[in-house]
């Protein structure tokens, strides 16, 4: 059976990061034991993978409780930046008046954010999807943006010939043409989730029994855990990845059509 294109390229790309993978756990492995690293120091991946199987469960929870929140952050920010970009895509003052406000939400650190949404929203899961949304929102109100202006002159001339109005415009003409934006801020945004919602957890873990991938590390490093540790951050690696992909076959599936990737 012939494999189409799509198939190909998931193919060639899961070979190329699995080939790379195995490599640099063989390094890992010569350096601890080259150097006779001491396990609190820096376990050999042998000892991070038996960790993990001990605390499957653990990881378990807090990976579906942190792949929850950063999945619900983004979605979120999705649509909250893409109505955000609609409404600056119909008003150069609202745009100049607004958009630096969004950019001040990437500027300012996301760990000085987090305390100020805890004291407002309390140690819950919301707050964790809050801090998310703010980490996720700048690219796809930046991409988006551009995507909405960046029209062609000769189609955006024919549309003002026939006289369309903004909504039909921005139905029919801006809102396809930005759809590559959209999934190129998505994309980023989808890596950025996961860090936002484990510093989150960071400071959500310290007053609730909440149990997401952040609150496990933050244990673990206090008991000095560091195969448990790492075998956390493993995790939260796969979910960025696993996010970052869906993306991607998000656009190469439904959206193919309006996306040239």
């Amino acid at each position: 059976m012939r494999l189409n294109s799509v198939t190909k390229e998931m193919l060639l790309s899961a070979t190329l990061v699995i080939s790379v993978a195995v490599v640099g756990l063989l390094v890992w492995e010569f350096i601890v034991w080259h150097f006779e690293l001491p396990k609190a120091l820096l376990p050999t991946p042998r000892q991070c993978l038996s960790a993990a199987i001990d605390q499957r469960t653990a990881l378990l929870e807090g990976l579906v409780s942190t792949g929850l929140a950063a999945v619900s952050g983004l979605v979120c920010a999705v649509t909250l930046g893409s109505i955000l970009a609609m409404i600056f895509s119909q008003s150069r003052k609202l745009r100049l008046a607004l958009f630096p406000y969004v950019i001040l939400l990437q500027t300012v650190p996301v760990v000085a954010i987090a305390p100020l949404l805890i004291i407002w929203s309390g140690y819950t899961f919301r707050t964790v999807v809050m801090v998310t949304v703010i980490v996720c929102l700048f690219p796809i109100v930046n991409g988006v943006t551009t995507g909405l202006l960046a029209l062609d002159r000769d189609t955006s001339d024919l549309f003002r010939v026939y006289v369309a109005g903004r909504w039909k415009t921005l139905r029919s003409l801006q809102i396809p043409s930005a759809v590559g934006h959209l999934i190129l801020g998505t994309k980023t945004s989808a890596a950025l989730a996961v860090i936002g919602a484990i510093v989150a957890e960071f400071f959500v873990g310290n007053g609730t029994s909440y149990d997401g991938l952040g609150t496990l590390m933050t244990g673990w490093q206090a008991l000095a855990k560091t195969d448990a540790l790492i075998a956390a951050l493993f995790a939260s690696a796969v979910l960025g990845l696993a996010l970052f992909g869906s993306v991607q076959l998000l656009a190469k599936t439904i959206l193919r059509r309006w996306v040239n990737t």
